[in-house]
């Protein structure tokens, strides 16, 4: 049996303790050749096995399929394997679990692939645990961690001009949940704090990297910039902003009385 990369991404996948990794693939590859002299590449073992009539199998063990030698799965094993080739067997694997409506799937992180339950199976594995349901975000929250996203580094002051509230609730439960984190301190008077977000943030949403956030003209940073600049220079009132005709004269326009009545001048 020659080298099946797809069947060895599915083991290393379940046995894996965290996200594997193009690199961590490539790593056991490598650790593999360096330990080749020692592995049992040809299936014959150090002890010589017994005489096949001198194995009297257990009635527990007599269905079982006979065993494979394990010099068949180290056979043509490449030296290096490319990303793209792990990559599509990864979307291989991902392909097929979601065509037979598997109690796992395949999700990519910014860190590397893992097996996942599927969601509807998401209130098992609670009970298992003895967890909690998941608390869900306020849609403040959700409004500060936006702004946080897109125009992070971020001060307080800068999301409590662009969303017109007091942000301090917002920030301090995402802080808890750490999907966002304090980045430093920006150049300015005071020195006041910047926010950004973490890797868990990235979990959260879905993605691998703040590049993969869907495009937004409302939250970019020159639109921001723009509010921002606005808010900090307020320009004077004109007659438009008042609901007053432009090309009227002062002449034409309403005035006031000592006795309080209108009248046209």
């Amino acid at each position: 049996m020659a080298f099946d990369l797809k069947r060895v991404l599915k083991v290393m996948l379940f046995a894996s303790n965290g996200p594997l990794s193009v690199k961590d693939i490539q790593t056991a590859l490598t650790r593999f050749h360096a330990q080749a002299d020692g592995l049992p590449l040809t299936g014959e073992s150090e002890t010589p096995a017994p005489p096949p009539e001198a194995v009297e199998p257990e009635s527990a063990e007599a269905d079982l399929p006979p065993p494979v030698e394990d010099g068949e799965f180290y056979r043509d094993v490449p030296s290096l394997v490319p990303a793209v080739q792990i990559r599509e067997a990864m979307d291989l694997i991902s392909t097929e679990l979601r065509a037979a409506d598997s109690e796992t799937l395949l999700a990519e992180g910014h860190n590397g692939w893992r097996l996942v339950t599927h969601p509807r199976f998401a209130r098992w594995v609670r009970l298992l645990r003895n967890e909690p349901p998941p608390a869900r975000l306020s849609p403040s929250s959700l409004e500060t961690l936006a702004v946080i996203a897109y125009r992070q580094p971020a001060t307080r002051a800068e999301i409590e001009q662009v969303r017109g509230v007091s942000a301090e609730a917002g920030l301090n439960k995402l802080l808890e949940r750490e999907l966002v984190y304090v980045v430093g301190r920006a150049d300015l008077p005071g020195r006041p704090i910047q926010y950004g977000t973490t890797e868990a943030f990235l979990e959260f949403v879905g993605i691998k990297s703040i590049d993969d956030l869907p495009a937004s003209d409302v939250l970019s940073p020159r639109q921001i910039d723009a509010w921002l600049q606005s808010a900090n220079q307020p320009r004077a009132a004109t007659d438009a902003d008042m609901g007053l005709d432009e090309n009227e004269t002062p002449a034409e326009q309403m005035t006031l009385d000592e006795g309080g009545g209108a009248k046209t001048t």
